[in-house]
């Protein structure tokens, strides 16, 4: 069982999401399946709730930093959903 880089799931899906950690095959390498749907779990949450805030329209710095998270995450889940269907 390999543990959560930070310590959880969901500490492990912020720092994912700051850009902290760069999901990647290799990455994942130790995870169960398991582990893999908690932690493709926690990075939705975290992508509605980043979705659900909306920065005013002339803050252009916020914009970036939202849509950057918001790409982070999705390409986390992306990667989390190729591994589980190549593990068994």
């Amino acid at each position: 069982m390999a543990s959560f880089m930070g310590g959880s799931a969901p500490a492990m899906a912020s720092q994912i999401a700051d850009g902290y950690i760069l999901v990647g095959s290799h990455t994942l390498k130790g995870y169960l399946k398991g582990e893999l749907q908690l932690l493709r779990a926690e990075l939705e949450k975290l992508q509605r709730e980043t979705r659900a805030e909306v920065p005013p329209q002339d803050d252009a710095m916020a914009l970036q930093a939202r849509n950057r998270k918001i790409g982070r995450l999705s390409s986390a889940l992306t990667v989390i959903g190729h591994e589980m269907t190549v593990k068994k």
